[in-house]
């Protein structure tokens, strides 16, 4: 495969032209655009056919959501849960997968079992300011 007059290696992802759409959250004709006016990088298969890199994707992912560091921050931050009761991290146990997280909320306390990894990225320690999300029957956690 050829991109660009540049040979390309066969074993990095490439994913279809409706695929790279459903994945940045714009409609397949608008992708097919970017591909024309050289906006987005894309690969032509034997047949014709334009793939596109997963990692030409991670490029352009967060630019579909917002420009600057606060939209980006913003658009993940925002959730469509109402119910947000916002505390304070009294404990956190990760234990193998899983982690226990405790905050306290006025007088209250709301426990939530999210993944570990999840406890891990967001750094979740006690004493850190966090809102729990209430959705039906399920509690994430958000550090705030």
């Amino acid at each position: 495969m050829r991109r660009n007059g540049k040979s390309v290696q066969k074993n990095q992802e490439l994913l279809k032209v409706r695929d790279a759409a459903l994945q940045l959250g714009v409609s397949f004709p608008t992708i097919k655009q970017w591909i024309y006016k050289k906006k987005i990088r894309s690969v032509q298969t034997p047949g014709g056919h334009h793939r596109i890199h997963q990692s030409e994707l991670d490029r352009l992912l967060f630019r579909t959501r917002g420009k600057t560091v606060a939209e980006r921050t913003q658009a993940v931050r925002r959730v469509s849960g109402r119910n947000q009761l916002v505390g304070r991290i009294d404990q956190v146990r990760i234990s193998g997968l899983m982690a226990e997280v405790r905050i306290s909320i006025g007088d209250q306390q709301i426990t939530s079992i999210i993944t570990a990894r999840s406890a891990r990225e967001m750094q979740l320690k006690p004493g850190q300011t966090a809102a729990a999300l209430i959705k039906a029957t399920e509690v994430m956690i958000l550090r705030v």
